[in-house]
């Protein structure tokens, strides 16, 4: 993008304008709102493959009638560290917000809650889901299949979504440590991204339909796959990953959904769970300022950067300056705004 061909929209203003088209098809006033922050939050923070670029896909969930964007989620009450809650077939995040409260309750009693959503649509970065808690001093990780796209290690047929785990803690002096990262070698966003920009990928990130490794992301998209990063280690967590999410929260597994009768689905239908912890329980008064260590011994031993300040520089940058939308983008969605 050329300076002359972008346009610096307020974090506010992309939040109305992503609200209006979630509403235009069909999601309530209030899921509209979580949802438009959620996406506006993402590409403020430079997570494009989880921004804008999702909103095709959100809607055309939504046409296709496969999701049901004015869901209210049934909230359960199941155990002292317990919150469990169905989504009843609607997007992940207002069911998450509809918990949230509980869960802190619980974790200001017992210090630990466990959250488990099922019947739910995540289509987003998952970071969002755990900073939050991090930022009111609690350590949290959450886990979310998604649909099968990535092979077993050493296997031919996809069993696994992309299957993400996000963390995140307090650190003394700065933002919180948060980490992001799909258990397959790339994200499925950014496979998508890499086809339309016309762009190979790495080798080791994906098979062809024949099973065969390519580095062209169309192959891998048209009836190839995903494969685990790091081979057999990669697949324990994506393994862990369908385990937690689905069989413990009751959600599907990433191959369990069928789809097929809802032309234009995107969306995956499974689970999500979610751990949140209260470091003071532990016994160290200085849980913070010891993540802040650990983490300075890291940069000082030459790691570049830890994940997420790249995230932090593009939100000072975006609430400066606003956030930088083409203007081939802009029209895209003003055209999904309208119809």
């Amino acid at each position: 993008m050329t300076e002359t061909d972008v346009t610096h929209l307020p974090f506010a203003d992309l939040v109305d304008l992503l609200k209006t088209i979630f509403i235009r098809h069909g999601v309530s006033d209030h899921n509209a709102t979580i949802l438009a922050e959620n996406c506006a939050g993402c590409e403020r923070d430079g997570s494009t493959s989880h921004g804008v670029f999702r909103m095709a896909g959100y809607v055309s969930s939504l046409k296709s009638g496969w999701v049901d964007g004015k869901a209210v989620p049934q909230v359960e009450d199941v155990a002292p560290a317990f919150v469990r809650v169905d989504a009843k077939g609607g997007f992940a995040q207002p069911a998450f917000c509809a918990a949230k409260p509980l869960v802190l309750d619980k974790v200001k009693q017992n210090g630990v809650a466990v959250l488990a959503i099922r019947g739910s649509h995540h289509f987003s970065a998952l970071w969002p889901d755990v900073e939050p808690f991090a930022e009111q001093g609690y350590v949290a990780l959450s886990v979310v299949n998604s649909m099968s796209c990535v092979v077993p290690h050493g296997g031919k047929t996809p069993v696994f979504g992309t299957n993400p785990l996000a963390f995140a803690s307090p650190r003394a002096g700065a933002a919180p440590f948060v980490f992001d990262q799909a258990s397959s070698a790339i994200a499925h966003g950014d496979v998508q991204i890499a086809a339309l920009a016309g762009h190979d990928l790495k080798p080791g990130m994906g098979v062809d339909s024949d099973g065969q490794p390519t580095t062209d992301p169309k192959a891998i998209l048209n009836g190839g796959a995903l494969l685990p990063f790091g081979g057999h280690k990669g697949n324990s967590i994506a393994l862990m990953v369908e385990i937690l999410s689905a069989a413990l929260t009751g959600g599907n597994f990433s191959g369990e959904f069928d789809w097929s009768g809802h032309k234009g689905a995107q969306t995956p239908f499974t689970g999500q769970f979610i751990l949140v912890i209260d470091p003071q329980c532990g016994g160290n008064n200085a849980f913070a300022e010891r993540v802040a260590g650990i983490c300075n011994l890291v940069l000082e031993a030459g790691q570049e950067r830890l994940p997420g300040e790249r995230r932090h520089k593009n939100r000072a940058k975006a609430e400066k300056e606003g956030i930088p939308l083409s203007q081939e983008t802009l029209e895209k969605l003003k055209a999904l705004s309208e119809g």
